[in-house]
């Protein structure tokens, strides 16, 4: 028997999302706003979903403490209120989509979480558009 748990967590950021080997005239057609040169943000919704099996002991499928800790140290702290094109390493050489940013967060979890559990991230861009990454 399996069950899933989700952490719900908020984070802030700027992005410009843009192609170093396109012309401005390629990126401006393809992103239009997106590829503001002096960015923009976005009020980032992330859940983290964490499917597995009830240890009899706890009765948790993982300690929601522990879940809690591991976003907020290595996702929250990490991206919150940053630039994500110019703060952070893992959006130096790489389009920070909301694609590319959900997977990155769960690469990062994916290293935190026991591998007898299943990992899914949903990441909300606006309200109306998310993507959602299980590793496949």
């Amino acid at each position: 028997m399996k069950i899933s748990v989700f952490r719900q967590v908020h984070f802030n950021a700027a992005h410009r999302l843009h192609n170093p080997k396109w012309s401005d005239e390629k990126n401006k057609k393809v992103f239009g706003k997106c590829n503001n040169p002096n960015y923009h943000g976005h009020n980032y919704d992330l859940i983290v979903k964490v499917k597995g099996e009830i240890d009899p002991e706890t009765g948790y499928v993982i300690d929601m403490k522990y879940l809690k800790d591991i976003i907020g140290e290595h996702v929250s702290d990490r991206f919150d209120h940053k630039n994500l094109n110019i703060d952070t390493e893992e959006f130096k050489n790489l389009n920070p989509t909301a694609e590319n940013i959900a997977v990155v967060i769960w690469n990062i979890l994916r290293l935190k979480i026991d591998d007898k559990h299943e990992l899914s991230v949903r990441l909300y861009e606006t309200p109306r558009n998310f993507v959602e990454y299980d590793g496949e």
